[in-house]
């Protein structure tokens, strides 16, 4: 039986050809049927509608495009993100960065949070999500990307924020800002960091290229890590923190990128994995 021919719920899960865990998602998404009824009601009947929309649906999970984009959305650190092709489908590993944020963010009214290449909005509405009072900034080179951050910002966060509303700037990582936008708190970033040859790129293919190797794509990966250091680190103030998401293999390179940009008390972080994902860097206190 083919998926477009059943007719009851779990004969489709078990005809569409996907992992369980994406057609159960599908399922509960597209036709609200959760796991629970599924398992009372396993030939709770779909309309041919409904049939229609879950076979489309499957059919792009089949050619590998990822169950975020054929959803909409992607839950991120307890929000639930819009997200589509313009950006990347936020990752758990990047939470880890959100936690460093929230865990170096001096608590006074106003302090100064800076994302670069903010993408969906992931990292800087997590933060303006838990620090009502700090004043967060997010930077990318898409416009495209900018407006599914200022949509997803005006969903999840309240209006009524101390610190006010997210800003959000258009432009390749500090030159975005005016020269006066200096004496960040905190600047995060989850920047492209992919090898411009990286094997795994194919497999990768429906998320936004400049988002996963860069503009200033690098054999290494580390092009666009080298040209955010060098322009981030001189616009914090002193005693701010600058953390980087990189790759699983990139931790050395980024700690010394970070130290030769004059960053002290430079460290990796390692996910549940055990894998060094994240690096930071203070800058001097006078």
């Amino acid at each position: 039986m083919s998926p477009g021919q059943a007719s009851g719920a779990e004969a489709w899960l078990r005809a569409s050809g996907l992992a369980r865990v994406d057609a159960l998602a599908l399922l509960r998404e597209l036709a609200g049927i959760g796991h629970a009824m599924l398992l009372a009601h396993p030939d709770a009947p779909l309309a041919p509608a409904t049939l229609r929309r879950l076979q489309r649906a499957a059919a792009r999970l089949r050619d590998g495009e990822p169950l975020a984009y054929v959803l909409g959305w992607r839950e991120f650190h307890g929000l639930r993100l819009r997200v589509a092709p313009a950006v990347l489908v936020p990752r758990p590993e990047t939470e880890l960065l959100v936690d460093f944020a929230l865990a170096h963010l001096p608590p006074r009214d106003g302090a100064r949070v800076l994302d670069l290449g903010t993408g969906s909005g992931a990292v800087a509405i997590a933060i303006a999500a838990e620090r009502a009072n700090a004043r967060v900034h997010g930077v990318d080179a898409s416009a495209d990307a900018l407006r599914i951050a200022r949509g997803n910002a005006r969903r999840l966060l309240s209006r009524a924020r101390a610190g006010g509303a997210p800003r959000w700037h258009l432009g390749d990582w500090m030159q975005a800002l005016p020269e006066s936008a200096r004496d960040f708190d905190l600047i995060v970033s989850n920047p492209p960091y992919v090898a411009a040859r990286d094997p795994h790129l194919a497999a990768l293919r429906h998320e936004p290229r400049l988002a996963l190797v860069g503009a200033r794509a690098a054999d290494d990966g580390l092009g666009e890590i080298r040209e955010l250091v060098a322009q981030a680190a001189p616009r914090l103030r002193p005693g701010g923190w600058l953390a980087l998401e990189h790759g699983y293999d990139q931790a050395r390179a980024v700690r010394a990128l970070l130290r030769r940009a004059g960053l002290t008390g430079v460290h990796t972080l390692r996910d549940l994995a055990g894998i060094g994902r994240v690096s930071a860097g203070r800058a001097p206190s006078r």
